[in-house]
């Protein structure tokens, strides 16, 4: 029977609740493909790997599950001269392997325990972003965990990196950000203790060379962090865990109304007394889409997660934060300028009418000016993502948009693959993985970056659904280390 009849669509039943239900539920296999329908045709000037990571429970979950529990899975389209070659697998983490070891779930998830909880565990599952380092695909956490090394290839794990982190925290964030000019890749780690949060660089031959504590008000729970040529971009943002609900042992989030948006610019290498902090409007933020340098100014565009307002204006903050614990996003395109000279600052909303997140915008520009990004229209009720956009991050309009049908399709993180021999920013693909629960049918897309309204140059069929993932990168072929092996 086709996997994508026979998965059952609640595998470990109802009483978890609805994220591990219908096309959350998770796959139980792994699997090589290189003999895929395409409609449509693979571009031969399309060489590279596109990787994305998302949970995939491998046992049952004690209690309660989010998404952020699932053990992390790797799903791959590797392309070279026209042709593509899917692949699946577990992220081999030493919690994966425990559990393997034992036949069923140690660990407990985000709902029913706190990080450092001795009596309940919470493992680091690495489920949540994947970067291009060093010829390795780098596969991490949100709540800072040990970064994994994968082979891009053969999604092979080939160790656990704690050489790539150090104290207090020995964590390393999801959405680290590399420099494909010089090969440094740029992270932070947060915890609940003083001085609540660190920054480091890991170099192009994935060594350690800086590191610095950076000390905030308190405990935080940001999520990400940008970079330019010269510069990195920390987030202090206005959400952090009850302290009652964390004393017992349970994981609650505050938003707190009463606290700035506050961004600290620090030289790429600089020491923790160089941040400089700037103040804006109280928000959260999930993700940025690039940044860069105009003369003094730090720019940064991101998507800006909007606060639930009252009848009166005012920010509803126990509604914002329920928001935010469950995904339930509702953003728009935001851009930031900060005067490293003067302190001066300020923000403007890019587009406000379209609810966009989890962007997508060609790598090799990262920290350095870009025009152009690709983003995915949000559900603001539930964790799936309904079109294709490419935004102009100069006016924040909408120049291309896509999507097979917007009630029923799932789409995945959108990424730029630069053609062979590219000649612009936007020469090149954009890359999705899409699930249509009313058809039935799982596809990987490819689009030209330039025509993405014409719709997909390529449609791959793939035989089985899909779970919703979270993060996802292109590898070059001159990023990876086995490429040619």
């Amino acid at each position: 029977m086709d996997k994508a009849l026979d998965e059952p669509e609640a595998p470990f039943g109802l009483n978890h609740g609805p994220m591990l239900t219908g096309a959350f539920a998770p796959i139980s296999h792994e699997e090589i493909i290189d003999t895929l329908d395409v409609e449509g045709t693979i571009p031969t000037d399309l060489n590279g790997v596109y990787l994305r990571n998302g949970p995939n429970p491998r046992h049952e979950p004690k209690g309660s599950y989010h998404v952020f529990d699932g053990d992390g899975m790797l799903h791959s389209a590797e392309f070279r001269g026209g042709k593509v070659v899917y692949r699946n697998k577990w992220i081999r983490t030493e919690g994966w392997l425990q559990n393997e070891e034992s036949g069923e779930e140690r660990y407990w998830g985000v709902i029913n325990t706190v990080k450092g909880n001795p009596d309940r565990p919470m493992n680091d599952v690495a489920n949540t972003d994947v970067v291009g380092h060093a010829g390795y695909a780098v596969v991490s956490w949100y709540l800072c965990g040990t970064p994994y090394l994968v082979d891009p290839m053969t999604l092979e794990t080939v160790r656990s990196a704690p050489d790539y982190v150090a104290g207090p925290g020995q964590g390393m964030s999801a959405h680290t950000k590399v420099d494909e000019y010089t090969g440094d890749m740029m992270f932070f780690d947060y915890f609940n203790e003083a001085p609540y949060m660190t920054y480091g660089v890991v170099n192009a031959q994935g060594k350690l060379v800086h590191h610095v504590p950076i000390e905030l008000p308190g405990s935080r729970l940001m999520h990400d962090m940008a970079v330019t040529e010269n510069h990195s971009i920390l987030h202090d943002v206005p959400v952090y865990h009850q302290q009652e609900a964390q004393e017992k042992g349970r994981h609650k989030i505050r938003f707190d109304s009463s606290l700035p948006m506050r961004f600290g610019v620090i030289p790429r290498f600089g020491q923790s007394n160089e941040v400089r902090w700037f103040d804006f409007t109280p928000c959260f933020v999930y993700h940025v889409v690039n940044s860069w340098e105009e003369g003094d100014e730090v720019v940064m565009v991101l998507c800006r997660y909007m606060p639930t307002l009252h009848a009166d204006g005012t920010i509803d903050e126990i509604e914002t934060a329920k928001r935010i614990g469950r995904l339930k996003m509702d953003a728009r395109l935001w851009r930031y300028r900060m005067n490293v000279k003067t302190g001066e600052c300020s923000e403007e909303c890019l587009n406000p009418d379209l609810n966009v997140e989890f962007p997508g915008y060609n790598s090799a520009e990262t920290g350095r000016y870009t025009k152009w990004g690709y983003l995915i229209d949000h559900d603001p009720e539930i964790l799936r993502w309904t079109g294709l956009r490419k935004f102009n991050l100069d006016t924040g309009e909408s120049v291309a948009e896509w999507s097979d049908d917007p009630d029923h399709c799932w789409y995945s993180e959108p990424w730029f693959a630069p053609a062979d021999e590219a000649t612009a920013e936007d020469d090149g693909y954009v890359i999705v993985f899409c699930w249509n629960d009313a058809t039935r049918l799982q596809e990987m897309q490819v689009f030209d970056a330039r025509k993405i309204s014409e719709g997909p140059v390529a449609r791959i069929k793939l035989p089985h659904r899909l779970p919703p993932g979270f993060h996802a990168c292109w590898m070059k072929p001159e990023q990876i280390a086995s490429w040619s092996k």
